[in-house]
C-alpha cells in the first residue's frame, strides 16, 4: 500500500496501525537506497498520499480497481 501513490498514509494507519513515520522507516529498511529515494521524491507533498491535501470529493482510501482479483 505504501508503494502505491494513490493510497494515503491514513489508510495504511487504519489498516495496519503504522503511522507515516513508521511507514517511511519500514520503506527505508526494506527498499534499496535508490528505490527509497525515488519513492520519497514521488510521495513528498503528494496530495493523494496525504488526506489533508486531498480534494474533499475523494472519499475512498484507494482506487476501486486497485486490488481487483483476477
Amino acid at each position: 500500500m505504501a508503494w502505491e501513490d494513490r493510497t494515503p498514509f491514513d489508510a495504511i494507519e487504519a489498516t495496519f496501525g503504522y503511522s507515516e513515520p513508521q511507514v517511511k522507516a519500514l520503506m527505508r529498511k526494506n527498499l534499496k537506497r535508490n528505490s527509497f529515494e525515488l519513492w520519497r521524491k514521488r510521495v513528498t507533498g503528494r496530495a493523494t498520499k496525504h488526506v489533508a491535501l486531498r480534494s474533499k470529493l475523494v472519499t475512498r482510501a484507494y482506487c476501486a480497481t486497485q486490488y481487483k482479483q483476477k
